[in-house]
């Protein structure tokens, strides 16, 4: 099964726990405290694997959560930090985040990794808090939460050459005469239905990937067909061999059929028709077809030369192969986005921006105060409550923020309910 675009689910691992602990050694007077740190939380790494093809193992496993930090320990011992979750993609691999639609990687070349989602530092145990006004605290943090994220992955293939045209114009016979590769073939439209890959070895002992893409039909930059969907696969292309039927079999017209391809290929999107474009003239054997190539090549002009094959007899395929290997060497890479020319010196210009808050608050159906937002959030998450000390930090940190004074302005009073996530509180005054 050929899949091509997922949507996933990954959590890196949060941070383990800081621990409160004292010395206790028997002759060693005023020990003071001694919690260790919690480990940090795995990260979520993405690493290309040149053995995949297809993103199909992420049909069936959608979730990825990379393991927490282990906890903090006496004696001052910091807890293990987790290993990342590393995560097998195919090369060509773009990863978007889902709800902002960034892409975040672009993964290409054999063992390339990128960190999709890091994992939370480990909470800080009593030792980090003791100072010479409390040298005995009881406050440690709980691990910071490990990232989430919700992404898109899109396969884009990474071949060198791609086949265009019409659906049975003999796309997938070329590339199984050229190639080992195997696609299924049949005397029907739309036999391909997932793009094959195969690598072609010319006879001056050059090679490079070919892929045959399913055929387009007018409206498939729109999102008529099956090619629209395949045609983000031609992006990575340099060479574009584009293949007609010269039979007259299918009753079109070969101009006509060139002509509309070419437009769908610029609808989708314009850098497109940049590359090298290679026509090639299929099943040439056939009796009608000298005479209808003879006609195409005064519709297309002399400036474009046409390569006449019959790929079923294996006619005319070495020219074409060491053309399309010459094209191939001698052509860069094409980049979808325009690079922005720097042609001033770089400034850097510096502005005040006042802070932003971190929190909101509104008053619920149930006449609550619910506080809500990343930042105070992440303190509440961070704050081990099972002892005082953390919750007086808390409540300084709250103050320090200015959510009392909001409180008061929406008028909240002495046994106010206040919610921040799953944890309800009374204001007091």
């Amino acid at each position: 099964m050929f899949v091509d675009q997922v949507n996933i689910f990954v959590k890196a691992g949060d941070g383990g726990k800081g621990m409160v602990a004292f010395r206790r050694e028997k002759y060693v007077p005023d020990g003071g405290p001694a919690g260790g740190d919690g480990g940090h939380g795995g990260d979520v790494v993405f690493e290309v694997e040149e053995g995949l093809r297809t993103l199909v193992d992420f049909r069936f496993s959608k979730k990825f959560i990379a393991h927490d930090g282990e906890k903090g320990m006496s004696k001052g011992m910091h807890g293990r930090k987790a290993k990342p979750l590393v995560v097998k993609v195919p090369p060509g691999t773009i990863v978007f985040d889902a709800q902002t639609d960034t892409v975040i990687a672009d993964l290409t070349e054999h063992g390339q990794r990128a960190t999709i989602a890091k994992g939370g530092r480990g909470g800080r145990g009593n030792c980090r808090f003791a100072t010479p006004s409390n040298p005995a605290p009881e406050i440690a943090e709980n691990g910071e939460p490990g990232q989430e994220r919700e992404l898109r992955l899109e396969l884009k293939l990474l071949a060198d050459v791609g086949l265009v045209g019409f659906p049975s114009v003999g796309k997938s016979t070329l590339l199984s005469v050229v190639s080992s590769a195997r696609p299924k073939i049949g005397a029907y439209h739309f036999t391909t239905i997932t793009p094959n890959l195969g690598v072609v070895k010319t006879a001056d002992d050059r090679d490079f990937v070919m892929a045959d893409l399913p055929g387009l039909i007018e409206g498939a930059s729109q999102g008529v067909g099956l090619g629209h969907q395949f045609l983000r696969h031609i992006e990575r292309t340099k060479v574009i061999v584009h293949m007609i039927d010269m039979s007259g079999m299918e009753g079109r017209d070969p101009f006509e059929d060139y002509t509309t391809i070419n437009r769908e290929l610029e609808s989708y999107n314009l850098r497109l028709l940049e590359r090298p474009q290679i026509v090639v003239a299929n099943k040439m054997d056939m009796p009608d077809a000298p005479e209808l190539l003879e006609e195409f090549q005064k519709k297309i002009g002399d400036d474009v030369k046409v390569f006449p094959i019959s790929a079923l007899a294996k006619e005319g395929l070495r020219n074409l192969l060491i053309e399309v290997a010459n094209l191939v060497d001698s052509t860069p890479e094409f980049p979808l986005e325009e690079l922005e020319e720097k042609t001033a010196t770089p400034r850097v210009v510096y502005r005040y921006e006042k802070e932003e808050k971190g929190y909101q608050i509104h008053i619920d159906e149930y006449e609550r105060f619910v506080i809500t937002g990343p930042r105070i959030e992440k303190l509440f998450k961070m704050t081990n409550f099972d002892h005082d000390e953390s919750i007086k930090r808390f409540a300084r940190q709250m103050r320090q923020m200015g959510v009392d004074d909001d409180l008061r302005k929406l008028g909240a009073e002495d046994g106010s309910v206040v919610a921040i996530l799953d944890f309800e509180f009374e204001f007091v005054e």
